[in-house]
């Protein structure tokens, strides 16, 4: 996380979490990373919530509610119970990088303490849909 171009982020003040710089070929969908109820949506940001009560936040990107939802399709509503895997968002993520803004994409642990929560993907190594990224110890 602390790579990540947005101070917020990289200082984790949100929550843990860790980045993952998308595919520009590959990645226009992004898919819910637990069960759960979405509790916010934004075209380029969302909140999943499990019924556990924790909750993961997804930001598509670096500055990109400057683009006002250009770009970006939602196939869910604020308030749908999702599952893991699922797609949300797509997003033309090539049109994003002409923009100039970053693609790099935060999964955040949202207000868990950093002791909670282990990386369980490597850095620098590849994600796919079935990929663990994070887990609350």
């Amino acid at each position: 996380m602390s790579d990540v171009p947005d101070p917020v982020f990289a200082a984790e003040l949100v929550g843990p979490g860790l980045a993952i710089e998308p595919d520009l070929e590959a990645g226009v969908e992004v898919r819910a990373p637990i069960d759960g109820t979405i509790v916010k949506l934004h075209p380029h940001a969302f909140v999943v919530q499990g019924v556990d009560g924790r909750a993961v936040l997804v930001h598509l990107g670096i500055n990109t509610v400057q683009l006002e939802g250009e770009g970006f399709t939602l196939h869910v509503e604020e308030g749908a119970t999702v599952s893991t895997g699922q797609v949300l968002i797509s997003w033309d993520i090539k049109a994003v990088a002409e923009t100039g803004r970053s693609t790099i994409c935060p999964v955040v642990a949202l207000d868990a303490k950093p002791e909670v929560i282990a990386r369980a993907a490597a850095v620098a190594s590849e994600a796919t849909a079935d990929t663990t990224l994070l887990v609350w110890e």
